[in-house]
Formats: structure tokens, C-alpha cells, sequence
């Protein structure tokens, strides 16, 4: 499991834009975001670096990344 505090999300589109960004990196990825708090949590094949690249090129900025 991959927990990303991502800055910068502030609505659904975000969630389905951050969603979108992750499963174009692994199709089967599970991912869950919590607007309230800003935290992102994957279980996937892709590691967290890649994750928090594609994240990045989506246009937000990954704060933090704790694995688990």
C-alpha cells in the first residue's frame, strides 16, 4: 500500500483526474482519495516514484509518500 498526501486536489474532478493518472500507470490499481484530508491511497503494481511523477505531470504535487 502507497499513502501520497497530494496538495492541490479540491474537487471531484480532481479526484478523477489524480484517479486517472495512476490507473493509466497500472489498469488494475486500486485507489482511494480522501479530498478532506488530501490522502491518496494505491495498491499497485507501480512503484511510488512513478506514481508521484505522473501525479506531478497531472499538475500536483505530492507532499509527502509513505509506504506500507
Amino acid at each position: 500500500m502507497i499513502e501520497l498526501q497530494v496538495e492541490g486536489m479540491s474537487c471531484n474532478h480532481c479526484v478523477s483526474k489524480v484517479t486517472r493518472a495512476i490507473r493509466e500507470l497500472d489498469a488494475h490499481a486500486k485507489v482511494d482519495v480522501d479530498l478532506k484530508s488530501r490522502t491518496v491511497r494505491i495498491e499497485s503494481v507501480t512503484g511510488p516514484a512513478e506514481i508521484s511523477s505522473a501525479l506531478s505531470d497531472a499538475g500536483y504535487v505530492v507532499a509527502n509518500t509513505t509506504v506500507a
